[in-house]
């Protein structure tokens, strides 16, 4: 029977091998834990709402948003939707 990283039944399979150092917390590997988090993350994003959207913006014009968004006590995503809701309320009442 091969041992599988994956399998959360199993994991002690192999434990009778001593290990040194600190203690494992999780058994998967780092790489697995950071892809399941990922997923956990946008799961709850979907569910509270939340759509992911990608754009590349040029150096300076993500400097200027981190200095207003820094003079707002906010971090540069919420400064975006702000600018964006802004904008579709000024459009809204032309």
């Amino acid at each position: 029977m091969a041992k599988q990283d994956a399998d959360c039944i199993t994991l002690d399979l192999f434990h009778d091998i001593p290990k040194v150092g600190r203690p494992k917390t999780n058994p998967l590997p780092r790489e697995q834990q950071i892809r399941i988090n990922k997923r956990n993350q946008l799961k709850r994003d979907r569910s509270s709402g939340l759509k992911r959207v990608e754009l590349k913006l040029h150096t300076s014009l993500v400097q200027r948003l981190e200095e207003e968004a820094g003079k707002k006590n906010i971090n540069r995503a919420e400064m975006i939707e702000s600018i964006l809701q802004n904008y579709f309320n000024t459009q809204n009442n032309k």
